[in-house]
């Protein structure tokens, strides 16, 4: 007889896209309202696609966070640095001012942090929010996008650490909005039901058979044919 079979499964009270619709409209403010400390909203809606790719749970955060944040650190130690090279190397460079500091800055900033990773588990199993740390806190030290609440006068040396500054908070408001972004969809726990049709047990007997009502038939009697006297064929290509 066919069996009812409960099933456990999560909807959502609000769809997706509307959800993701409030959560943009919720995120506004902290880039256009805030005047000189507008954050670069942009970083905000990397690391909340970031959220998502990592499975959108709560938990999630539990890695994302710590990795990004020594991400952005990693990009400020390597900023400064090439701002001290700047002073060590002067006016010397390739095709453009400061980029011989810059080079050399990045490549040898790159080579020690990609190899710490080597005796860094915490790094190597949290790749994704790891590099979105530096190339996010690479990427608002480079557009200047939160130096606008420092004075002008503000020192070189500060400058990586303030680009740091802007993408921890705008990162931090991102990992909010991704949580922000499943919670407001109200996910509930339905029960359904469905019907699982009775299996039928075969039995292990070589060249079995089931008959109507599913019983199984004794295999089938296979007659040996007889050779062909081997006489009888030379008499009949003669």
């Amino acid at each position: 007889m066919p069996t009812d079979v409960p099933t456990v499964q999560t909807k959502n009270t609000i769809p997706l896209w509307l959800a993701v619709a409030i959560t943009v409209v919720v995120s506004l403010p902290f880039g256009i309202w805030l005047n000189r400390w507008n954050l670069p909203i942009w970083v905000s809606f990397i690391v909340w696609a970031e959220y998502f790719a990592l499975g959108a749970k709560a938990a999630a955060l539990i890695k994302i966070v710590p990795a990004y944040l020594s991400g952005v650190g990693v990009a400020a130690a390597i900023m400064t640095s090439y701002v001290w090279l700047t002073k060590v190397f002067g006016t010397a460079h390739w095709f453009k001012p400061t980029d011989l500091a810059l080079g050399v800055a990045a490549f040898v900033g790159f080579c020690v942090f990609i190899y710490a990773m080597k005796y860094i588990p915490f790094w190597r199993d949290n790749t994704l929010p790891f590099f979105n740390g530096i190339s996010m806190g690479l990427a608002v030290y480079f557009t200047g996008a939160f130096v606008h609440p420092f004075p002008a006068v503000v020192s070189a040396y500060a400058l990586p650490w303030i680009a740091a500054a802007g993408a921890v908070l705008a990162g931090l408001l991102g990992a909010f909005l991704g949580w922000f972004n499943v919670a407001i969809m109200f996910p509930r726990k339905v029960t359904t039901t469905q019907v699982e049709a009775p299996t039928v047990a075969v039995p292990d007997t070589p060249a079995a058979l089931l008959s109507s009502d599913g019983t199984a038939l004794p295999p089938a009697k296979v007659e040996k044919v007889p050779p062909v006297d081997s006489t009888y064929r030379s008499e009949v290509k003669s």
